[in-house]
């Protein structure tokens, strides 16, 4: 049986600051992934915090999938 090698993506917190105001932290998606899960642009989602090295990230309302079609397995 074939092992499954989990997908990982590197992202990089960004800090943005604003004169007078509090520092805020922004993380990016990557396309890829987002695509993969069907995440849409403005689609509320929330994190779990699960201890201080893991975070679960939480799609409250999951869209069906737009086309029926699976990946190609290599």
């Amino acid at each position: 049986m074939k092992e499954t090698i989990p997908t990982t993506y590197l992202l990089k917190v960004q800090a943005i600051r604003t004169q007078g105001q509090q520092p805020r932290l922004y993380v990016t998606f990557p396309l890829a992934l987002a695509a993969a899960i069907g995440l849409e642009a403005g689609e509320a989602v929330q994190w779990e915090l699960l201890d201080r090295g893991e975070l679960h990230l939480v799609r409250p309302a999951v869209t069906p999938p737009s086309t029926s079609r699976r990946a190609a397995k290599k």
